[in-house]
């Protein structure tokens, strides 16, 4: 949904949302997808600063999925360097079927 993690600084709040995605790379039990929309779509994208910790996750099994129409909007759909583009149907449907959510 965004670019941070939390509310407050957003120095801070990307230095805990790449600290959580970097985190996710060494946990037993992944992930089975993670969905990026609205902001959110820029994590996917070049310059991005987890786009390491995201191409080993995807490597691991985990697939990453962005809003097209996020990255249409923000102008960056090829800018996308890691996972899929998908849709909301796909985004309503991965979540209603999803045992649990976690949103950083």
């Amino acid at each position: 949904r965004s670019r941070t993690m939390g509310n407050g600084s957003e120095e801070l709040g990307a230095a805990l949302l790449k600290g959580f995605l970097y985190a996710l790379t060494q946990q037993d039990q992944l992930p089975k997808t993670i969905l990026f929309y609205n902001g959110g779509a820029y994590i996917t994208c070049e310059n991005s600063a987890s786009l390491e910790d995201l191409k080993t996750l995807q490597a691991m099994g985990v697939e990453i999925l962005t809003c097209g129409t996020c990255l249409n909007f923000y102008g960056i759909t090829d800018k996308l360097q890691v996972g899929e583009v998908t849709n909301m149907y796909s985004i309503v449907e991965k979540m209603t079927q999803a045992d649990l959510i976690v949103s950083p």
